[in-house]
């Protein structure tokens, strides 16, 4: 039962834009994780530039290096 929490910049993602990432997303789950569709759940939120480093990279990324199936390449 994968969840994704994907947290971006505003994208500005039309409704076709989004409906292909999320089932982008699903089948990647399906995939890899061996996940059928109905168990998996993507939430999706964006943050203007001016809010990152507080709301997201100082919460959930920062604590969490070491841990990350990806680090980011920057700092804040």
């Amino acid at each position: 039962m994968p969840h994704f929490d994907v947290k971006c910049y505003p994208k500005h993602l039309t409704e076709q834009e989004m409906k292909g990432f999320v089932e982008e997303l699903t089948q990647l789950a399906g995939k890899y994780l061996k996940a059928s569709e109905e168990y998996v759940s993507i939430s999706y939120q964006e943050f203007p530039a001016e809010e990152w480093k507080e709301k997201v990279f100082d919460k959930e990324i920062k604590p969490k290096r070491g841990q990350l199936a990806k680090e980011p390449g920057y700092e804040m």
